[in-house]
């Protein structure tokens, strides 16, 4: 009997760089689709992610606890060997702010917009691009784009970009990502480089992702 396509991925990430610690897990769902996650047809992702950062940006000005947790529906076009998915959905955050002068709380909602494409634009190469956008007072962006260069069987290496901004902060990251790792039927992703920001110098950043297809 032939097996059922593949239309759940599970997937998890853990970056740490200048102070900031982000956790993340969610996951991505096909449905009405015949092929599952390889061919075009709906999706539904949820994400759930944890961060500790310095309050206000500062080392010595007390920590900064957030959590956030986004619902997004939206639709995955499969053209050849390239997927482009738009999606778009609420987006929870709640954030808990310690110093030595006084403790607060607050939350927000908001719309997230996403975008992701993967594609695979010559023989040996690949190519990861993804963004996001939330409205709120202010706004939230997101980018990264990151080519690869297959070193063997499914194990791409290359540069990658990211940059990150929310009202007069922003970040960019350059470094390099090895992706394909194949350990205990899990696929991974390793990020390393080095990151600006608006009020600290130069520093280095780690990234660790992983998703599980089933």
């Amino acid at each position: 009997m032939e097996r059922p396509p593949l239309s759940l991925v599970i997937f998890g990430s853990l970056e740490g760089g200048a102070g900031k610690t982000y956790g993340s897990i969610g996951l991505k769902r096909a449905f009405g689709a015949f092929g599952g996650l390889d061919a075009s047809g709906f999706r539904l992702g949820l994400k759930w992610g944890v961060s500790v950062e310095p309050a206000y940006r500062k080392p010595t000005g007390g920590r900064l606890y957030r959590t956030e947790f986004h619902a997004l529906l939206g639709y995955e076009w499969r053209i050849g060997d390239s997927f482009l998915a738009l999606s778009a959905g609420p987006a929870v955050e709640a954030a808990y702010r310690e110093t030595r002068r006084y403790l607060s709380f607050e939350h927000r909602r908001a719309l997230r917009l996403q975008a992701d494409f993967w594609s695979k634009p010559a023989e040996n190469w690949i190519l990861q691009a993804n963004a996001y956008a939330v409205l709120t007072d202010g706004g939230r962006y997101w980018g990264r784009m990151a080519p690869g260069w297959r070193l063997i069987g499914d194990l791409y290496l290359g540069p990658e970009l990211e940059a990150y901004r929310e009202r007069d902060y922003h970040k960019v990251r350059l470094g390099l990502h090895l992706t394909g790792l194949r350990f205990f039927r899990l696929d991974w992703r390793l990020a390393a480089g080095f990151q600006k920001t608006r009020d600290e110098k130069s520093g280095a950043y780690v990234t660790l992702g992983l998703h599980w297809k089933r």
